[in-house]
Parts: C-alpha cells; sequence; structure tokens
C-alpha cells in the first residue's frame, strides 16, 4: 500500500447517503471538527475493533490517498499514545481512491475486498 494511504470507516448505510456526492462528512463532524482517519491494515482492525466491536451491520472504510485532499491532514496524538490522521474539512471525493469492506472474522475486523 502506498505512504500516502489513510483510512476512514463509514456504516454501508451512512455511506450511501454521500457515495454520489462530491464530499463526505461522518456524522460526528460537527461536534468533532475533523474527520477521524487511520493509517495501516493492522491499526485500522484494532480501531475497528474499539470503536465497531459491537456493530453488527455492515462496515465500510474509504481507502484515501491524503496528497489529494484539498483539506488538510494532521497528524495529532490520540490518547492511546499514538498518533492519527485528522481531516480538517469534507473528505473530497478525488481524495477517495477506493471503498472497501471491512470483515468480521471471530470477532475481529479486517479490511476486505473493493465494493468498487
Amino acid at each position: 500500500m502506498q505512504p500516502s494511504i489513510i483510512y476512514c470507516m463509514c456504516p454501508k448505510a451512512y455511506w450511501e447517503k454521500w457515495a454520489d456526492k462530491d464530499h463526505y462528512l461522518p456524522r460526528d463532524y460537527e461536534q468533532e471538527g475533523f474527520i477521524h482517519a487511520t493509517k495501516g491494515e493492522e491499526l485500522l482492525g484494532k480501531v475497528a475493533d474499539r470503536v465497531y466491536g459491537a456493530f453488527d451491520e455492515e462496515l465500510y472504510v474509504l481507502v484515501v490517498d491524503e496528497t489529494k485532499s484539498p483539506s488538510p491532514v494532521k497528524y495529532e496524538q490520540a490518547k492511546d499514545g499514538l498518533l492519527y490522521p485528522h481531516i480538517y474539512g469534507p473528505l473530497h471525493r478525488e481524495a477517495i481512491v477506493d471503498v472497501r469492506r471491512m470483515l468480521k472474522t471471530d470477532g475481529h475486523w479486517h479490511i476486505g475486498p473493493s465494493i468498487r
């Protein structure tokens, strides 16, 4: 995977409301002021387990090339001590290079196939 790739998780039902728009904003954008993202597939799985552990519906991950994002991407330290990419503004369509399913196996999330 390219070093500029970051990931944003999104429930399928919510993504479908944004799929034909020129940008995406998550439900918590107004409260947070940025879009949460992760870097690396291993960390993606750990974050998915933590945030969506009890989630039983379909989950997607937006594969984002941060170099194509017109909105600034800043790496900031979280409570767990790790640096996470945060997108300060809308996630524009040109930065989303793929949309993939997240799969749950034995109670743990991992990245799955492309839906495109």
